[in-house]
């Protein structure tokens, strides 16, 4: 990994923006808000970045391989909660696999009337800025269509950031508990772990994470881990629950490094693409809370499960979420690397169709 910038001043920022990450997730935490490490590292992060804006961030960005590796170990968590119920739940994969069809068709139609027609953007930016996921092949493909780059990278990154966020604290207020609080975790979270099992824990999380990768899996840094650490828990032959520290910690970077994607954006450009966001996200969560209420009647599956696996987040944001409420997060992981394999696949049709290239 090349450094951006001289190791000692790289390290001080990065501690810094980890402490300040911290003390959101903290006081966040104090204050009883939903998935507290996460928000609240995303919150301070992003208050550091568009109000302070420090010329020392400038040129600084959070490694990406670090930022995979806590990604991993929430891959790894999320395998260790696999068990033969789930599996058997997958049995109605093939009627939510044709659901999530119509939700990305319905889904990246309705946005591309939003921000066509209420954002006045251009044909290419409003096409690419709709995809209700395929969050980096979005910006690649659209920026070779033409599409204003900034306004997309902004929609994009704006649509994970509000779902993550209203998803939570809706859910606080439907179940009347925080979701993803320390008070929450129970059982193996709780318990104290071993110098050992956490050497295995970071040895699967590195293993999953490489094979993902060199085997070309979608979503890799979430999906090897994960697939890894289910063999080994379907077996019996580990036992690897993360410690509460441990979750909370990956909670905090990956909030953190969602905040500093804020930096260097223009007040006005955030403020125009926050409100069309908005908009964009409550029709999604519309459509995913319809298709939920239909799938729910069909199939055996628990409604909050289909809800979770139709929002449109990020795939380690939402797998969190799952995580915190014990909602079969393996299968709200799975369908959310299926939304993104799909909506890749249908963007490049849809591309065609559209004439951008």
């Amino acid at each position: 990994m090349i450094l951006p910038q001289p190791l000692p001043r790289f390290a001080a920022l990065t501690t810094l923006m980890i402490a300040t990450g911290a003390i959101g997730g903290f006081a966040a935490s104090q204050a009883g808000l939903p998935m507290p490490w996460m928000l609240g590292s995303l919150l301070a992060s992003a208050l550091v970045v568009l109000l302070w804006a420090p010329p020392m961030l400038r040129d600084y960005s959070f490694p990406n391989p670090w930022r995979s590796f806590f990604i991993a170990l929430i891959g790894v968590m999320i395998g260790s909660q696999v068990t033969p119920d789930v599996l058997r739940q997958a049995a109605s994969l093939p009627l939510t696999l044709l659901a999530l069809l119509v939700f990305i068709g319905v889904a990246h139609w309705g946005n591309y009337l939003i921000f066509r027609r209420l954002g006045g953007y251009d044909r290419a930016t409003a096409f690419y800025s709709g995809t209700p996921g395929g969050l980096m092949e979005s910006i690649m493909l659209g920026e070779g269509a033409g599409a204003d780059v900034r306004i997309l990278t902004a929609q994009q990154f704006l649509r994970i950031i509000l779902v993550i966020t209203t998803i939570p604290l809706a859910l606080s207020l439907w179940t009347g508990t925080a979701v993803g609080s320390a008070a929450g975790l129970t059982g193996p979270a709780a318990e104290p772990v071993s110098p050992q099992n956490l050497a295995l824990i970071a040895l699967t999380a590195g293993l999953g994470l490489w094979g993902g990768q060199r085997l070309g899996l979608p979503a890799a840094q979430l999906s090897g881990p994960l697939i890894l650490a289910a063999a080994a828990t379907m077996t019996g032959a580990l036992d690897l629950h993360l410690p509460f520290w441990l979750i909370a910690t990956a909670q905090l970077v990956i909030g953190m490094t969602l905040g500093l994607r804020f930096k260097g954006t223009d007040g006005a450009l955030l403020r125009r693409c926050l409100w069309l966001s908005a908009v964009s996200v409550a029709y999604m969560l519309i459509l995913g809370a319809v298709l939920a209420v239909i799938l729910h009647a069909l199939t055996d599956l628990g409604y909050l499960t289909l809800l979770l696996s139709f929002a449109p987040g990020g795939v380690s944001e939402m797998s969190l979420v799952a995580l915190s409420l014990a909602v079969s997060p393996a299968l709200v992981s799975l369908h959310h690397i299926l939304r993104i394999v799909l909506t890749v696949l249908l963007l490049g049709w849809a591309a065609k169709r559209f004439g951008f290239n």
